[in-house]
């Protein structure tokens, strides 16, 4: 056992080279008993072990710098740089996170959770060095599905005319999420079967040095390869061929969906909870859409599960001239949904929320002042998506709802979400953005509303006290009413807004009749968002707002409903709040 003595990088070069392979043997058993009991990024951890052991191996971190792009290749390095004990026991799996964080580790340099960054924030660093005198090596890690990100190409531009140490690794396993998407990748492939001499090399082409090696699994081979550029004067590229999912079988076979998940049986990479599946309502509009209007069009941006065109699904469509994945390069999907809509075609983009985070200025630029008819699904924002301070998105309302020309809807329900996708998708008036939260349920009770009318929908109709919740807040709402009936005898009045990126005027104004007090409950960090919109309607009246939110704050590893809590949105804390407020 070598791993066992390995508590930093000092430790593995007092190995011998002929030593490594064993401690990469011992390094994917270690990844592989946490990842099966606890989940994570499976595949690309599994594919870089080795070349993980070896960069430890020649560099001397921290004082040489290695930035991951994304992190979802990082187990590994927290294996050999004091963190084994989070791999090995499964007491301290939660003791570090699923990213490089800086709070863990002086060998992280970065909190760092989505792509295209690292040549970027390696270029920054190296800078640095510049400005400080400093000799030490600055190493970006990148996968090849991160090179469609445009900051990624920005950054291999400039990379291009810079004139000292810089070592850019290109972690060439041919995959993204799902399949890779672009021309570039025409070229990596060519350059893969003709060992690096292809004379297509997008890396030359922008004026960078450049090395490749075809198995990157070969840990003495990689160790010859860093230590050729180990102090090197100049920025270089070393394209290197990996297999994602290196070491289980079934992983390498299926790539797409051992990009991650939940704990698996080893033996065969059976789930341990199964997923039980459910209504996809999301995959069945767009489905529909599809197979009724045949000038419509999916696009997507590397994440095609999540609007449900998983492998064996999406090909039809593909084949169809239907469904676009255009690699991870969002800014590029949402200015092409903008022309396609222009032109005549019914186009839908949708990807997670954290993402669309990269979109601003394509969405206000290129769709909205030209006021095209598209359609975005906003996938998972809010307390009910993802968790992790790398990929919350907690202000979609602040960065879409202030948009002009942009609608901005927030279904409460699964039939509120049919039919705002059918309205969205039938109108030319204007763009739409549907805001898909987590926690969507299906009522039983169809949805007929014409959402050309911009009005809100009052649940129940009472007095005094007006609870307005956005989205999948609504049935929260409603049980809030129910206590509140029965421990004071009063019927409140319960409000699902549909739409974020205004307010309904006249509702507003006709509470003031019997309504003191308007209180708002929204998924999302309160300042700047839909609550703060009512407020500021009642500024000059006598009605009293109580906005309820997110705090501004990057939270991290929540349960919604324990975050929800702790700002006051829960059933037993309103019901509390509004009982209070009726005596």
């Amino acid at each position: 056992m070598y791993l066992e003595k390995i508590n930093g990088p000092s430790d593995i070069k007092k190995l011998e080279v002929s030593q490594l392979k064993t401690l990469a043997d011992e390094t994917r058993a270690a990844l592989i008993n946490k990842i099966s009991k606890a989940g994570g990024h499976q595949g690309p951890n599994l594919g870089v072990v080795e070349l993980t052991v070896a960069l430890h191996y020649v560099f001397d971190s921290p004082k040489d710098k290695i930035v991951f792009d994304v992190s979802h290749q990082c187990y590994p390095h927290k294996i050999l740089t004091g963190r084994k004990e989070a791999f090995l026991d499964d007491a301290h799996f939660h003791d570090v996170t699923g990213y490089t964080n800086p709070n863990e580790s002086e060998h992280d340099m970065f909190i760092v959770g989505h792509t295209s960054t690292s040549v970027s924030l390696a270029l920054g660093l190296a800078k640095g060095r510049d400005l400080n005198k400093g000799s030490e090596n600055i190493i970006a890690l990148i996968g090849d599905g991160s090179l469609s990100g445009g900051e990624a190409l920005e950054a291999l531009d400039y990379a291009g005319e810079y004139d000292k140490n810089l070592i850019i690794i290109v972690n060439d396993n041919d995959q993204s999420i799902a399949e890779n998407h672009g021309g570039l990748y025409k070229t990596l492939k060519k350059l893969r079967e003709s060992n690096g001499t292809a004379e297509d090399n997008l890396f030359c082409a922008m004026g960078l040095d450049y090395r490749y090696l075809d198995d990157g699994h070969d840990t003495a081979k990689l160790v010859e390869l860093f230590e050729s550029v180990k102090g090197i004067d100049h920025p270089v590229v070393l394209h290197i061929h990996t297999i994602k999912g290196k070491g289980l079988p079934y992983a390498e076979k299926d790539r797409e969906s051992w990009h991650a998940g939940g704990p698996f049986h080893v033996e065969d990479g059976s789930p341990i909870y199964p997923d039980e599946g459910g209504e996809n309502v999301v995959f069945n509009c767009l489905k529909e859409l599809l197979d009724t209007n045949e000038n419509a069009i999916v696009l997507n941006a590397a994440t095609p599960m999540g609007l449900g065109f998983v492998q064996g699904v999406r090909e039809e469509y593909v084949e169809r001239g239907q469904f676009i994945d255009v690699g991870i390069a969002e800014e590029n999907a949402v200015a092409m949904a903008g022309g396609i809509a222009r032109n005549g075609g019914t186009a839908v983009f949708g990807t997670f929320a954290p993402f669309f985070q990269r979109t601003y200025d394509q969405m206000s630029h290129d769709v909205c002042l030209n006021n095209s008819p598209a359609t975005f699904l906003i996938l998972s924002p809010g307390a009910y998506g993802m968790n992790s301070n790398t990929h919350i998105a907690l202000c979609d309302i602040q960065m879409f709802a202030h948009i002009s020309n942009l609608i901005y809807l927030a279904p409460a329900s699964n039939e509120e979400f049919t039919q705002m996708f059918r309205y969205a998708t039938t109108q030319k008036e204007h763009p739409v953005a549907i805001r898909v939260v987590g926690n969507l349920k299906s009522t039983g009770v169809a949805d007929d509303t014409d959402y050309s009318v911009l009005k809100n929908k009052i649940e129940r109709r009472g007095g005094k006290v007006a609870l307005i919740a956005v989205g999948g807040l609504v049935p929260m709402a409603l049980e809030v009413a129910d206590k509140v009936k029965a421990n004071t005898g009063v019927e409140i009045t319960v409000i699902d807004p549909r739409f974020v990126s205004g307010v309904d005027k006249e509702l507003l104004n006709e509470l003031k009749a019997d309504h003191s007090l308007v209180i708002t409950i929204e998924d999302g960090e309160v300042m700047g968002g839909y609550g703060q919109n009512i407020a500021a309607f009642y500024g000059d009246s006598e009605m009293r707002v109580h906005c309820h939110g997110i705090s501004k704050a990057f939270h991290t590893e929540f349960k919604a409903e324990e975050l929800l809590d702790a700002h006051g949105i829960s059933v037993d804390k309103l019901t509390a709040e509004i009982t209070d407020s009726l005596k």
